[in-house]
């Protein structure tokens, strides 16, 4: 989800080599990020079998890797070539952190909903549920963008919401690899 600024050069075979461990580190978690929300929509979706305790780890593993974590694993001088980092990370700093933070703050409401979840999806779970809605789009009512507290959102929803941030910082910040 991310990237670093080109001033920092890795000059050194060590640094090189350090380089490369952040690198694969940093797409390891992005897989275990990825495969977590995948588990969790599949749930939603009816595609996988509803378990709360796979549902309970899948959202702690988002927790776990989201705000400081996240940003710490886009350090200068592993952002750009050849990973899909893209080097505009550094200049875009605060946007790139307050993303990671945001997508934190959501992951953080959804596994504290996880540790309490039922032994079925509940009506509450779902998107749409106790949650105030404005405008509307072609798809129906959305939920309130501006939102203050995730932890009143439905379990559903917040997963849509980290998708969405994981989706916008990707499109800033992720160049795809050949």
């Amino acid at each position: 989800m991310l990237a670093l600024a080109g001033s920092l050069t890795l000059s050194s075979p060590q640094a090189v080599a350090s380089g490369d461990g952040i690198v694969a580190a940093r797409q390891a978690s992005m897989k275990a990020m990825a495969s977590a929300a995948k588990a969790i929509a599949g749930m939603f979706d009816g595609k996988l079998a509803y378990d709360a305790a796979r549902f309970k780890t899948a959202a702690k593993a988002l927790s776990a890797r989201t705000g400081p974590a996240l940003i710490a694993e886009f350090p200068a001088g592993t952002l750009g070539p050849p990973s899909g980092a893209k080097a505009e990370i550094e200049q875009a700093r605060p946007e790139f952190e307050a993303l990671a933070s945001h997508i934190d703050k959501l992951a953080g409401a959804l596994a504290v909903k996880a540790e309490a979840a039922p032994a079925q999806i509940t009506g509450d779970m779902r998107m749409g549920a106790k949650a105030p809605m404005d405008g509307g789009s072609l798809l129906g009512k959305r939920l309130r963008a501006t939102q203050a507290d995730p932890a009143g959102l439905p379990a559903e929803h917040l997963l849509h919401l980290i998708l969405q941030d994981c989706s916008s910082c990707h499109s800033k910040f992720r160049q795809q690899i050949k």
